[in-house]
């Protein structure tokens, strides 16, 4: 069947464009009409001869900025009245990610056997995680899905920035440490035997720095391929012991009592906690289920137990003040924040304002670690490599002072 390119006016006035199948541009046409469209074009869309190679790595992926497009239209089309089956056969056909793309025809498939649209998204976790189907399910039921959605959007939108913040960070000193380590590498490996040779020949003793680079060289040489392997089992066996709940709840408290990446740890994980239970109690999804949706997507085995902690405190008649407080993970402020929002009836209000300050405050720490970093990595760049060069020219400066008295 023959896929055809169309453009075309909402009832709102807005455009609208994707690719559709059907046998003619007749039945294109009729169709988008059905759906509420005017002012229609269309063209069909040329096939080319192409190779498909085999995919490996067992599915596809959802990217998030696919989620994201995908929300924003949805929202958009449903609040121009759109039905719901009528949305997804849209987007579906206009989606360019085919693994996306059969999921959404699923989703369709579902509604229209007469699922709701939150337990068919559920059907498809890769896609549609438990915040997304809450959400939505809470949408349905309150009759404010475009709404919904819209704050889906948002959400997912600032969640993606705050992720691509912390990767930034760590991209620069990861390289230069990188460098370094390929540097020293290739210079103790490759370059020391050569000046080694060269001393010995020469006779006499060397400085203390240069016999000290020269053993270090050795050593490396002779034993490379068992650092190798031991730096292999260090990091095979911290994966295994971090997949351990004891292991992983240890690794997860160093990390957040670390002396520089531990404050950004525990500003990001209060970021995340708020948005993400601000934006369900906002949406009118119950607190109990919120927590426990946040405490299943914290990232941090100690955020995640305080969190249910506070939903064990609340169950017993607690306010959500007194057991965050008591867990020492949140810092005072956020407590005293979410206490006046709990006596003033603000929570969600209270909780994404918190939010925006600590994006503010991950923005600010993720500057300040980069600029600190960048001239320590540098300091220790330069001495490693410099302090091999002069131990290594050290007997040249030596033999040459010999030669001249």
């Amino acid at each position: 069947m023959p896929s055809y390119n169309w453009e075309a006016r909402t009832k709102t006035g807005g455009k609208q464009k994707g690719v559709i199948e059907a046998a003619s541009v007749e039945m294109v046409e009729a169709q988008l009409r059905k759906f509420g469209f005017s002012n229609i074009t269309t063209k069909e869309v040329v096939k080319g001869i192409s190779f498909k190679l085999p995919k490996f790595g067992g599915g596809g992926k959802v990217k998030t900025k696919d989620l994201i497009v995908f929300t924003r239209q949805f929202a958009t089309m449903i609040d121009s009245g759109l039905p719901l089956v009528q949305c997804l056969e849209i987007l579906a056909s206009q989606q360019d990610n085919k693994f996306f793309q059969d999921i959404l025809y699923q989703v369709k498939e579902s509604v229209e056997s007469g699922s709701t649209f939150a337990d068919a998204l559920s059907r498809h976790p890769k896609a549609f995680d438990q915040l997304f189907v809450n959400l939505v399910a809470a949408g349905e039921v309150g009759g404010i899905l475009d709404t919904i959605l819209q704050r889906l959007a948002a959400y997912i939108e600032k969640a993606e920035k705050l992720k691509k913040q912390i990767k930034g960070a760590m991209v620069y000193p990861t390289t230069i440490m990188s460098i370094a380590v390929i540097v020293v590498g290739v210079i103790l490996v490759f370059v020391i035997p050569t000046f080694a040779k060269m001393f010995a020949d020469f006779g006499g003793e060397l400085p203390a720095p240069t016999r000290i680079v020269i053993a270090i060289s050795n050593f490396l040489t002779r034993y490379i391929i068992v650092i190798i392997a031991a730096i292999y089992g260090t990091i095979w066996g911290i994966k295994k012991y971090y997949a351990t709940p004891i292991g992983q709840k240890n690794i997860d408290r160093m990390a957040l009592r670390a002396p520089i990446a531990g404050p950004l740890i525990r500003k990001v994980a209060v970021a995340k906690f708020t948005r993400t239970l601000g934006t369900m109690v906002s949406s009118g999804v119950p607190i109990m289920d919120g927590l426990e949706i946040v405490a299943k997507t914290a990232g941090n085995k100690i955020v995640e137990e305080a969190i249910y902690g506070v939903r064990q405190a609340i169950s017993e008649g607690k306010t959500m003040a007194e057991p965050l407080a008591a867990c020492g993970v949140f810092p005072p402020m956020v407590v005293q924040m979410i206490s006046v929002g709990e006596a003033t009836g603000a929570m969600d209000a209270m909780l994404n304002k918190i939010a925006d300050f600590y994006d503010d405050e991950v923005d600010d720490a993720v500057g300040n670690m980069t600029a600190m970093m960048e001239p320590l990595l540098m300091v220790f760049l330069g001495t490693t490599v410099g302090g091999l060069v002069i131990a290594m020219y050290l007997p040249i400066f030596k033999l040459a002072g010999a030669v001249g008295g």
